[in-house]
């Protein structure tokens, strides 16, 4: 019996947040600096997502217009430094932590609306809003660090993950600006944006790399940059929002799974309680699920009446 449409979505997106969450074996594997890991991913992601837009032939004119050109390096600057300082994190913490720190970016994204676009964010919104930066605070791990200073490099992995989720909303609603570009080509122009400007920060003559470390820098850009977009942005047009809502949380879930598993980084109950409320909390907000609005006198009965 053949899936359906809505079947094949979720499978592909279940798939692709499976790959995403591997990433960090990856990043550690490959035993090198932040900046020339992303340099690789941008090349070989650059590579493999620039032969399939040619194969499914999205090159056409139509889609390069002086603003969209514009937009789309202004968010690969964005989208460049936010891998940069999340693959130090990954250093700095471990790929559980650093992930589900990053992963408050929805919230960030609802907050720039609001601010931006005079969007009303309603009692509930901020409820589930706060209840995922308590989660944040949880899933750190900072609640638990009783001595700060000595955890200098720690805490500067959690900042550093914590402004890549601000990068990467940004990327967000300049993507939303960017009208029928596609997402492919818009992760496109941001590899094409790492792979031009890095070697100036980090120049790569000093570096040796050596055969098994290609390995993990090839898949890097092939797996997690290429084939993983193009699964995700092939499912969300076949997905309703509640699906595609529960079904992103496949990365970070993955993440959790494999650093326990591989380097044996389980995260604490306190951090996996602070990971289900970010869960709970991003559900709610995307689902529009009530929180505070039902705790008022008579909301109750008027949200039966509706």
């Amino acid at each position: 019996m053949p899936l359906t449409q809505r079947q094949q979505g979720a499978i592909t997106l279940a798939g692709g947040g499976l790959l995403m969450g591997t990433l960090g074996i990856f990043v550690e594997e490959a035993r090198l600096g932040a900046l020339t890991l992303v340099f690789f991913r941008c090349l070989f992601g650059f590579l493999s997502l620039a032969a399939y837009c040619a194969w499914k032939g999205f090159f056409t004119r139509a889609h390069f217009t002086r603003r969209t050109v514009a937009l789309a390096l202004i968010s690969g600057v964005l989208m460049v430094t936010q891998w940069v300082g999340f693959f130090d994190a990954i250093h700095r913490t471990s790929i559980a932590v650093a992930t589900v720190v990053f992963h408050v970016q929805p919230f960030w994204v609802v907050l720039m609306g609001a601010a931006l676009f005079n969007e009303r964010l309603g009692v509930d919104r901020l409820g589930w809003i706060a209840t995922a930066f308590v989660g944040l605070v949880l899933a750190s791990g900072v609640a638990a660090t009783a001595d700060l200073q000595g955890h200098a490099s720690y805490l500067i992995g959690i900042g550093e993950a914590l402004a890549g989720s601000v990068l990467y909303a940004s990327v967000t609603l300049i993507a939303k600006g960017l009208g029928n570009l596609r997402p492919h080509l818009l992760t496109l122009a941001q590899c094409a944006v790492g792979v031009v400007c890095l070697p100036f920060i980090a120049p790569l003559t000093t570096v040796h790399i050596g055969p098994m470390q290609w390995f993990w820098l090839i898949g890097m850009g092939v797996l997690h940059t290429g084939l993983s977009y193009v699964l995700i942005y092939g499912a969300l047009p076949k997905l309703t929002t509640p699906i595609i809502a529960v079904l992103l949380f496949v990365y970070p879930l993955t993440a959790i799974v494999v650093d326990a598993v591989v380097y044996g980084r389980a995260l604490s109950l306190p951090q996996l309680a602070g990971m289900a409320l970010i869960v709970a909390a991003s559900l709610g907000v995307n689902l529009g699920w009530p929180l505070l609005s039902m705790l008022r006198p008579g909301a109750r009965a008027r949200h039966h009446a509706d």
